[in-house]
């Protein structure tokens, strides 16, 4: 296994997204909060380039008591990635999209050591 140098801690901005190539892929590779997270820059609907696309809050409905809705809003906690090509939406902690379970982004393992971020190919 073969790991690629993503850069420094410091250099990454809480929900940035930085895409780097190597090892025969391009991956995004993203930072929330204290967590790395990456993702091959590829989609699964027809291989756009989804690590490049909107960073947005998942959009929720809300239901009043007998169901009737009460508008949308955005999500407290759920981020999507949104492909820029079809709009095809995934959890950005899990890669999942939304109304698919079986269509998923491919993930790669993240390790943090002495302040650079490095991910596992």
């Amino acid at each position: 296994m073969a790991e690629l140098f993503a850069g420094n801690v410091a250099e990454f901005d809480d929900g940035e997204c930085r895409v780097i190539a190597g090892g025969g892929y391009e991956i995004g590779v993203y930072r929330l909060g204290e967590a790395f997270i990456a993702y091959e820059n590829r989609c699964p609907h027809q291989g756009g380039p989804v690590c490049q696309g909107k960073i947005i809050r998942k959009v929720e409905e809300v239901l009043a008591d007998d169901k009737t809705s009460r508008g949308l809003t955005y999500s407290g906690d759920r981020i999507h990635i949104v492909c820029p090509w079809h709009g095809y939406e995934f959890d950005m902690r899990t890669g999942i999209h939304p109304g698919d379970g079986s269509v998923r982004l491919r993930g790669f393992e993240v390790e943090v050591r002495n302040g650079e971020v490095y991910v596992q190919v």
